[in-house]
């Protein structure tokens, strides 16, 4: 009898991993966590089951991923050194749709200055101890062993990326990795508000006007007080501006029938002056609001 002839299935070669994902698997081996970065340098978005962080994503989290999920969740969090993981079918359509690969420098133990200009590099070479350094598109990443919080902006055309943020891998870089220095951490410390002087005590201005005030009732009043402190108490910008608008708004309503008393225009000048305005500056809007109104 014929014996059955055994076909050999001879392997192929294996499909070549997408070239972002074998830069990931290199990192990864060195203890860098990784996560793949969608075009525009930003993460891809959560999973259906966390859009919208609707799980509450991990914003209190210290230390790298993975998220729980399946896919590239949660940005930073995601980032992870197992190898398991970034090949995992979950993550393959991002990998073939990465543009670039980043990674979380606290989780390396690392901080990342980012200098994003010239200025900023001339800066960190004159204030700065030197330290491995990476080209990026624009100015320089300055690599530093040792963890901090990231912040954004601690001057003009520098980010510090360390704990629960990412930085884009552009390549070994030159030089040896240093310390992270003091210098650095103390960037990213605030200056105290200043604080504001205590409202201090006014005459009050003359207030116009003998009849008892039409308006309703006396809610009236101060709902339209209470509304001129607010908006007051939330300006941002233009605060001088925006006393005297205020000023000339209740002063409109309610400066010709004498319903205002002392203790409501006290409200207005406390309020003005909690924002930075000195007394003489609340009289003097106080006055060129009666001024315009011709009171």
């Amino acid at each position: 009898m014929t014996q059955p002839t055994t076909i050999r299935r001879v392997p192929g070669p294996r499909p070549r991993l997408p070239e972002p994902l074998q830069t990931a698997l290199t990192l990864a081996a060195t203890g860098v966590p990784v996560l793949p970065l969608r075009q525009g340098k930003v993460p891809f978005g959560n999973c259906h089951r966390c859009a919208r962080n609707v799980c509450g994503g991990r914003p209190n989290m210290k230390s790298a991923g993975p998220c729980r999920c399946p896919g590239v969740c949660h940005a930073w969090a995601a980032a992870t050194t197992d190898p398991a993981v970034l090949t995992s079918p979950a993550w393959a359509t991002a990998w073939h749709r990465a543009a670039t690969v980043a990674y979380h420098p606290g989780g390396a133990g690392m901080t990342v200055v980012d200098l994003d200009n010239a200025a900023a590099v001339a800066w960190a070479r004159e204030t700065l101890p030197a330290t491995r350094a990476v080209e990026t598109t624009r100015g320089e990443h300055w690599l530093y062993r040792g963890t901090m919080a990231s912040h954004n902006a601690v001057r003009l055309g520098v980010d510090i990326k360390s704990t629960m943020s990412y930085a884009r891998y552009l390549g070994p870089g030159t030089g040896t990795m240093t310390a992270l220095p003091d210098a650095i951490r103390a960037l990213a410390v605030k200056e105290p508000s200043p604080v504001r002087p205590a409202p201090q005590a006014v005459a009050m201005p003359a207030r116009s006007g003998n009849g008892e005030c039409p308006h309703r009732t006396p809610a009236y009043l101060e709902r339209g007080i209470a509304m001129a402190e607010q908006r007051i108490t939330e300006a941002s910008s233009a605060v001088h501006a925006t006393v005297y608008r205020t000023f000339l708004a209740v002063l409109s309503t309610h400066g010709r029938c004498g319903c205002l008393t002392d203790a409501h225009v006290t409200r207005l000048f406390t309020a003005a002056q909690t924002k930075g305005e000195s007394a003489r500056h609340c009289t003097d809007a106080w006055t060129n609001a009666r001024t315009k109104l011709g009171m």
